[in-house]
C-alpha cells in the first residue's frame, strides 16, 4: 500500500515537474519550476487527507490555489507592461486538480491529463499558427461537426425500426460521424499544408476526404490540359490506395473482433497497390503540383445524403440476405460500391460484429464493393479526363482490379463457391 502511495506521489511530482519546467522555460513569472510540482503534490495531499477528514478539504485547497493565483494576478497588474494572459494561472488550477485525482480516481487517466496540460503549453505558437490560418469556411465545418456529433448524435433513439428491425437512427447516425471526422481530419490536414501538397501528400489526403472527389478534380484538369497526365494518375491512384487503408479502419473500428479474419485478404490487395503506387511514383520525374480546392466535408446536407445511403444499403443488404442469402449480397455491394464504398463496409462491418454475417464472407462483399468503386473511378476518368490520363489509369487499375479477383477466387473458400454453396 505504501509503495502505491509513493509512486503515485512520485507520479503527482513528476507532472508538476513536467509542467513546470515548460512555463520556466517561457519565462512564466507567476509559476515555474519548483511552484508547479507544490501545486500538484498539493493538490495530492490535499485527497490524502480528505480521505480521513472529508472531501470538503479538496474545495478548501483548491480555493486556497485559487487565491494565491489571484495575489498573483494583482502583483502582476502592477508591471509596466503586465501579461494579461490567463493560461498559466488556468494551468496552476488544473494541475491542483490533476495531484487530487492522481490519489483519488484513477493514476492512468490523471497521467493523461498532466501530459495534455504539458502538451497544450508547449504548443502554443503552433496552435496559434493553426487558428490564424483557418478562415470562416473552416470555423463553419468545426461547428457543423459539432452539431452532428453532440447535438443531433445524443437525442436520436438507441432502437430498431422498419421492415426487418434494422434502421437504428443513433447508429446509423454514429457511421455518419465517423465518416465525416474522417474526412474533417483529412481537410485539415489539407488546410495545413495548403493548396501546395505533392503528389504523394496530395494522393493521402485526397483519400482521406474524397477519392472519388480527388478522381474527378484531377481528371478535368487533364481535361482543359492543366497538369501532367502522368502526375494526375498516380494522385489518383494513390487516393484510392488510402482508401483501402480508410476501409480497414473502419472495420477496425466497428468490428475489431472479426479483423483478424477480414484484414489478411484486404491487405494483400493493399500491398499490391502499394507496390504498384510505389513503382509509378518513382517512374514520375515531375515535381509536386497543386492539389484542388476541397471542399468542407462536414456540410449537413453531406451528412444527411450519407446518412441516406447509408440507411438504404443496410435496408437493402437485409432484404437481399433474407431473399436470395449470401449470394445476394455480393449484388449489393456493387451497386452500393458504384456511389459510396464506406456505406456497405459500414453495414457489412456491423453485420459481422453482430453476427449476422460470417467475417469470411464479410470480407469478400467489401473487397467487392471497393473493387466496384475502382472500376467507377476509372469510368470517370473516361469521361472527364484525356485519353492520355484514361489509359495510365486503365493500367494502374487494371493490375488492382487482376488481383483484387484473383484475391477473391482463389483465397480460401472463394467467392463462387460461397455463392454456390
Amino acid at each position: 500500500m505504501e509503495h502505491d502511495l509513493f509512486q503515485t506521489l512520485a507520479i503527482s511530482l513528476g507532472l508538476g515537474l513536467l509542467v513546470g519546467l515548460q512555463r520556466q522555460h517561457q519565462n512564466t513569472r507567476i509559476a515555474g519550476i519548483r511552484t508547479f510540482p507544490l501545486i500538484t503534490l498539493f493538490g495530492s495531499l490535499s485527497a490524502l487527507l480528505a480521505q480521513g477528514f472529508g472531501g470538503w478539504i479538496v474545495g478548501a485547497g483548491m480555493l486556497a490555489t485559487a487565491g494565491i493565483v489571484v495575489v498573483a494576478n494583482l502583483l502582476k497588474r502592477q508591471e509596466k507592461q503586465p501579461d494579461v494572459g490567463q493560461t498559466t494561472e488556468v494551468a496552476a488550477l488544473v494541475m491542483y486538480a490533476v495531484g487530487a485525482y492522481l490519489i483519488m480516481g484513477d493514476t492512468t487517466v490523471g497521467v493523461a491529463l498532466g501530459a495534455t496540460v504539458a502538451v497544450l503549453l508547449h504548443l502554443k505558437e503552433t496552435l496559434h499558427r493553426f487558428v490564424a490560418r483557418i478562415g470562416q469556411t473552416d470555423l463553419t465545418a468545426i461547428m457543423q461537426f459539432v452539431v452532428i456529433s453532440l447535438v443531433i448524435l445524443p437525442i436520436l433513439p438507441n432502437r430498431e425500426y422498419g421492415p426487418y428491425q434494422v434502421l437504428n437512427p443513433h447508429n446509423i447516425w454514429l457511421m455518419v460521424v465517423l465518416i465525416v471526422g474522417i474526412g474533417l481530419l483529412g481537410y485539415f490536414i489539407y488546410k495545413i499544408f495548403g493548396n501546395k501538397a505533392g503528389t504523394f501528400l496530395g494522393g493521402v489526403l485526397g483519400g482521406l476526404i474524397s477519392s472519388t472527389a480527388t478522381t474527378v478534380s484531377y481528371a478535368r484538369r487533364t481535361s482543359q490540359s492543366k497538369g501532367s497526365s502522368q502526375l494526375a494518375a498516380i494522385v489518383i491512384f494513390i487516393a484510392s490506395t488510402v482508401a483501402l487503408f480508410r476501409i480497414l479502419t473502419e472495420i477496425a473500428i466497428v468490428a475489431p473482433s472479426s479483423l483478424p479474419e477480414v484484414a489478411p485478404p484486404l491487405l494483400a490487395v493493399v500491398v499490391l497497390m502499394c507496390a504498384t503506387g510505389l513503382v509509378a511514383y518513382f517512374m514520375n520525374k515531375e515535381a509536386g503540383d497543386h492539389m484542388p480546392e476541397q471542399e468542407n466535408p462536414a456540410h449537413l446536407k453531406t451528412a444527411l445524403v450519407f446518412g441516406a445511403i447509408y440507411a438504404l444499403v443496410i435496408l437493402g443488404t437485409a432484404a437481399a440476405k433474407d431473399h436470395f442469402g449470401d449470394s445476394g449480397l455480393y449484388i449489393v455491394a456493387v451497386i452500393s460500391g458504384l456511389t459510396d464504398v464506406d456505406a456497405i463496409t459500414l453495414s457489412t462491418s456491423r453485420l459481422m460484429n453482430v453476427g449476422n454475417i460470417a467475417p469470411d464472407t464479410g470480407w469478400r462483399i467489401i473487397l467487392v464493393a471497393a473493387l466496384s468503386n475502382i472500376a467507377f473511378k476509372a469510368a470517370l476518368v473516361g469521361f472527364m479526363g484525356n485519353k492520355s490520363l484514361l489509359a495510365k489509369v486503365a493500367l494502374l487499375f487494371g493490375i488492382v482490379l487482376l488481383g483484387g479477383v484473383l484475391v477473391l477466387w482463389w483465397w480460401p473458400e472463394g467467392l463462387l463457391s460461397s455463392i454456390f454453396e
